[in-house]
Protein backbone atom coordinates (compact mmCIF):
# COMPACT_ATOMS: atom_id res chain seq x y z
CA UNK A 1 0.00 0.00 0.00
CA UNK A 2 1.38 3.16 -0.69
CA UNK A 3 1.86 6.13 1.82
CA UNK A 4 -0.84 9.02 1.05
CA UNK A 5 0.21 11.27 4.01
CA UNK A 6 2.94 11.36 5.56
CA UNK A 7 5.47 11.81 1.94
CA UNK A 8 3.59 14.58 0.31
CA UNK A 9 0.08 16.38 0.18
CA UNK A 10 -2.17 14.90 -2.49
CA UNK A 11 -2.57 17.18 -5.40
CA UNK A 12 -6.60 17.74 -6.96
CA UNK A 13 -8.00 19.12 -10.20
CA UNK A 14 -11.38 20.54 -10.32
CA UNK A 15 -13.31 20.59 -13.54
CA UNK A 16 -14.83 23.86 -14.06
CA UNK A 17 -14.65 24.22 -17.99
CA UNK A 18 -18.15 23.07 -18.53
CA UNK A 19 -20.29 25.20 -20.48
CA UNK A 20 -22.89 25.21 -17.75
CA UNK A 21 -25.87 25.16 -20.29
CA UNK A 22 -28.43 23.63 -18.13
CA UNK A 23 -28.20 26.47 -15.63
CA UNK A 24 -29.22 28.79 -18.30
CA UNK A 25 -30.03 32.04 -18.06
CA UNK A 26 -27.60 32.33 -14.85
CA UNK A 27 -24.57 31.28 -17.02
CA UNK A 28 -25.37 33.79 -19.62
CA UNK A 29 -23.45 35.70 -17.46
CA UNK A 30 -21.27 34.43 -15.80
CA UNK A 31 -19.78 30.48 -15.22
CA UNK A 32 -20.86 27.58 -13.76
CA UNK A 33 -18.55 27.71 -11.27
CA UNK A 34 -18.96 31.16 -9.65
CA UNK A 35 -22.77 30.44 -9.22
CA UNK A 36 -23.65 30.87 -5.26
CA UNK A 37 -25.69 29.38 -3.01
CA UNK A 38 -26.15 30.45 0.65
CA UNK A 39 -23.62 33.71 -0.68
CA UNK A 40 -20.95 31.27 -1.37
CA UNK A 41 -19.73 29.90 -4.93
CA UNK A 42 -19.65 26.29 -6.37
CA UNK A 43 -16.07 27.05 -6.74
CA UNK A 44 -14.79 27.71 -3.28
CA UNK A 45 -17.43 25.18 -2.00
CA UNK A 46 -15.22 22.42 -3.95
CA UNK A 47 -11.96 23.96 -3.19
CA UNK A 48 -12.58 24.00 0.86
CA UNK A 49 -13.91 20.40 0.10
CA UNK A 50 -10.35 19.50 -0.78
CA UNK A 51 -8.60 21.47 1.74
CA UNK A 52 -10.32 20.34 4.58
CA UNK A 53 -8.86 16.99 3.32
CA UNK A 54 -5.44 18.47 3.85
CA UNK A 55 -4.84 19.02 -0.35
CA UNK A 56 -2.86 22.24 -0.53
CA UNK A 57 -2.32 22.08 -4.65
CA UNK A 58 -5.20 22.29 -7.26
CA UNK A 59 -5.38 22.94 -10.23
CA UNK A 60 -8.67 24.18 -12.02
CA UNK A 61 -9.74 24.16 -15.49
CA UNK A 62 -11.24 27.11 -17.25
CA UNK A 63 -13.22 27.69 -20.53
CA UNK A 64 -16.38 29.33 -19.90
CA UNK A 65 -16.02 33.25 -18.94
CA UNK A 66 -12.55 31.99 -17.61
CA UNK A 67 -11.46 35.68 -17.18
CA UNK A 68 -13.95 35.74 -13.68
CA UNK A 69 -12.63 32.55 -12.44
CA UNK A 70 -9.09 33.69 -12.74
CA UNK A 71 -10.12 36.94 -11.13
CA UNK A 72 -12.35 35.47 -8.69
CA UNK A 73 -9.44 33.16 -7.34
CA UNK A 74 -6.72 36.57 -7.22
CA UNK A 75 -9.58 38.37 -5.31
CA UNK A 76 -9.40 35.32 -2.61
CA UNK A 77 -5.99 35.01 -2.68
CA UNK A 78 -6.33 31.35 -3.60
CA UNK A 79 -8.11 30.76 -0.31
CA UNK A 80 -4.23 30.14 0.84
CA UNK A 81 -3.57 27.17 -1.18
CA UNK A 82 -1.57 26.77 -4.07
CA UNK A 83 -3.78 26.69 -7.02
CA UNK A 84 -2.83 26.85 -10.77
CA UNK A 85 -5.33 27.31 -13.76
CA UNK A 86 -5.37 25.29 -16.65
CA UNK A 87 -7.09 27.86 -19.39
CA UNK A 88 -9.14 26.24 -22.18
CA UNK A 89 -10.57 29.69 -23.85
CA UNK A 90 -9.05 28.24 -27.03
CA UNK A 91 -10.57 25.05 -26.94
CA UNK A 92 -12.95 22.87 -24.94
CA UNK A 93 -11.05 19.46 -23.84
CA UNK A 94 -14.02 17.95 -22.44
CA UNK A 95 -13.05 16.19 -18.76
CA UNK A 96 -10.25 13.42 -20.62
CA UNK A 97 -8.91 15.86 -22.34
CA UNK A 98 -8.64 18.37 -19.79
CA UNK A 99 -7.13 16.28 -17.54
CA UNK A 100 -4.46 15.27 -20.30
CA UNK A 101 -3.53 18.87 -20.12
CA UNK A 102 -2.26 18.93 -17.26
CA UNK A 103 -0.52 15.95 -16.39
CA UNK A 104 2.65 17.94 -15.97
CA UNK A 105 0.95 19.34 -12.83
CA UNK A 106 0.74 15.64 -11.49
CA UNK A 107 4.18 14.62 -11.45
CA UNK A 108 5.13 11.99 -9.39
CA UNK A 109 3.81 8.42 -8.46
CA UNK A 110 1.10 9.03 -6.73
CA UNK A 111 -2.69 9.79 -6.42
CA UNK A 112 -4.61 12.37 -7.23
CA UNK A 113 -8.10 13.79 -6.71
CA UNK A 114 -10.31 14.43 -9.81
CA UNK A 115 -13.50 16.47 -8.52
CA UNK A 116 -16.29 18.08 -10.80
CA UNK A 117 -16.90 21.81 -9.53
CA UNK A 118 -20.79 21.73 -10.10
CA UNK A 119 -21.59 19.17 -6.62
CA UNK A 120 -22.03 19.95 -3.73
CA UNK A 121 -20.50 16.53 -1.45
CA UNK A 122 -18.66 16.39 2.49
CA UNK A 123 -17.49 12.89 1.11
CA UNK A 124 -14.17 12.01 3.17
CA UNK A 125 -11.38 11.92 1.06
CA UNK A 126 -9.16 10.37 3.28
CA UNK A 127 -11.09 6.90 3.71
CA UNK A 128 -11.15 6.98 -0.03
CA UNK A 129 -7.78 7.17 -0.75
CA UNK A 130 -7.18 4.90 1.39
CA UNK A 131 -9.27 2.29 -0.32
CA UNK A 132 -8.06 3.19 -3.54
CA UNK A 133 -4.75 2.48 -2.24
CA UNK A 134 -5.08 -0.58 -0.79
CA UNK A 135 -7.10 -2.16 -4.00
CA UNK A 136 -3.93 -1.24 -6.49
CA UNK A 137 -6.26 0.60 -8.93
CA UNK A 138 -5.57 2.86 -11.43
CA UNK A 139 -8.78 4.51 -10.96
CA UNK A 140 -11.52 4.67 -8.20
CA UNK A 141 -14.97 6.35 -8.82
CA UNK A 142 -17.33 7.47 -6.13
CA UNK A 143 -20.67 6.55 -7.01
CA UNK A 144 -23.90 6.13 -5.39
CA UNK A 145 -27.08 3.88 -5.23
CA UNK A 146 -29.43 6.26 -6.85
CA UNK A 147 -31.71 6.94 -9.26
CA UNK A 148 -30.03 8.56 -13.13
CA UNK A 149 -30.18 8.04 -16.86
CA UNK A 150 -26.77 7.03 -16.83
CA UNK A 151 -25.24 4.27 -14.77
CA UNK A 152 -21.62 2.75 -14.46
CA UNK A 153 -22.01 -0.94 -14.37
CA UNK A 154 -19.62 -3.06 -12.00
CA UNK A 155 -19.55 -6.59 -10.56
CA UNK A 156 -19.38 -8.23 -8.21
CA UNK A 157 -15.90 -7.42 -6.80
CA UNK A 158 -16.61 -3.59 -7.42
CA UNK A 159 -14.78 -3.45 -11.05
CA UNK A 160 -15.63 -1.76 -13.75
CA UNK A 161 -17.36 -3.61 -16.88
CA UNK A 162 -19.51 -1.54 -18.59
CA UNK A 163 -21.91 1.98 -19.02
CA UNK A 164 -25.44 1.85 -19.89
CA UNK A 165 -27.54 5.06 -20.32
CA UNK A 166 -31.71 4.11 -19.27
CA UNK A 167 -32.91 6.32 -21.77
CA UNK A 168 -32.04 5.58 -24.86
CA UNK A 169 -31.55 2.19 -23.93
CA UNK A 170 -27.50 2.15 -25.39
CA UNK A 171 -25.15 0.08 -23.26
CA UNK A 172 -21.19 -0.37 -23.39
CA UNK A 173 -19.60 -3.62 -22.24
CA UNK A 174 -15.55 -2.88 -21.54
CA UNK A 175 -15.57 -6.65 -19.70
CA UNK A 176 -17.15 -9.74 -18.98
CA UNK A 177 -18.45 -9.87 -15.65
CA UNK A 178 -17.88 -11.51 -13.48
CA UNK A 179 -21.54 -12.76 -10.91
CA UNK A 180 -24.54 -10.25 -10.94
CA UNK A 181 -24.05 -6.79 -12.61
CA UNK A 182 -24.82 -3.66 -10.09
CA UNK A 183 -25.78 -0.22 -12.16
CA UNK A 184 -24.59 2.70 -9.99
CA UNK A 185 -24.58 6.19 -10.29
CA UNK A 186 -21.63 8.56 -10.83
CA UNK A 187 -21.38 11.06 -8.17
CA UNK A 188 -18.69 13.19 -10.41
CA UNK A 189 -15.53 12.28 -7.70
CA UNK A 190 -12.50 9.88 -8.66
CA UNK A 191 -9.04 9.04 -7.38
CA UNK A 192 -6.53 8.19 -10.20
CA UNK A 193 -3.36 6.49 -9.97
CA UNK A 194 -0.49 8.88 -11.87
CA UNK A 195 0.12 5.78 -14.14
CA UNK A 196 -3.21 6.55 -16.05
CA UNK A 197 -1.75 9.40 -18.33
CA UNK A 198 0.90 6.98 -19.63
CA UNK A 199 -2.13 4.99 -21.09
CA UNK A 200 -3.71 7.98 -22.37
CA UNK A 201 -4.16 7.24 -26.35
CA UNK A 202 -6.91 9.82 -26.61
CA UNK A 203 -5.90 13.22 -28.30
CA UNK A 204 -7.82 16.34 -28.21
CA UNK A 205 -11.27 16.36 -26.46
CA UNK A 206 -12.23 13.24 -25.15
CA UNK A 207 -13.88 12.43 -21.92
CA UNK A 208 -12.89 9.94 -18.75
CA UNK A 209 -15.73 7.92 -19.19
CA UNK A 210 -14.58 7.01 -22.29
CA UNK A 211 -11.51 6.42 -21.16
CA UNK A 212 -12.76 4.82 -18.37
CA UNK A 213 -14.47 2.19 -20.37
CA UNK A 214 -11.54 1.44 -22.54
CA UNK A 215 -9.25 0.92 -20.07
CA UNK A 216 -11.27 -1.29 -18.09
CA UNK A 217 -10.73 -4.10 -20.55
CA UNK A 218 -7.14 -4.54 -19.39
CA UNK A 219 -7.33 -2.56 -16.11
CA UNK A 220 -8.21 -2.41 -12.96
CA UNK A 221 -11.31 0.57 -12.48
CA UNK A 222 -13.37 -0.15 -9.53
CA UNK A 223 -16.40 1.60 -7.67
CA UNK A 224 -15.93 3.63 -4.28
CA UNK A 225 -19.99 2.83 -3.03
CA UNK A 226 -20.89 5.94 -0.76
CA UNK A 227 -24.24 6.29 -0.07
CA UNK A 228 -24.13 8.51 3.39
CA UNK A 229 -21.99 11.59 2.93
CA UNK A 230 -24.10 14.64 1.91
CA UNK A 231 -23.78 15.09 -1.80
CA UNK A 232 -26.17 17.20 -4.60
CA UNK A 233 -25.30 17.97 -8.49
CA UNK A 234 -26.06 21.21 -9.30
CA UNK A 235 -25.16 21.22 -12.50
CA UNK A 236 -29.13 20.10 -13.67
CA UNK A 237 -31.32 22.82 -12.83
CA UNK A 238 -31.22 26.53 -11.82
CA UNK A 239 -33.66 25.16 -8.72
CA UNK A 240 -31.05 23.08 -7.79
CA UNK A 241 -29.32 26.32 -6.34
CA UNK A 242 -31.98 27.57 -3.75
CA UNK A 243 -31.62 24.24 -1.38
CA UNK A 244 -28.38 23.34 -0.04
Amino acid sequence: MKDTSQNHSVKAMILAAGLGTRLKPLTDTKPKALLEINGRTLLERAITHLANAGVKEIIINVHHFAGQIIDFLKKNENFGLRISVSDESGQLLDTGGGLKNVSDFFHGNHPFIVRNVDIISDLDFRKMLDYHCLNSAIATLAVRNRETLRYFLFDHAGQLVGWTNTKTGEMIVAREASGDIRKLAFSGIQILDSRIFSLMAEEGKFSLTQLYLRLAKTRKIICYEDNDSKWKDIGKSVHDLNEE
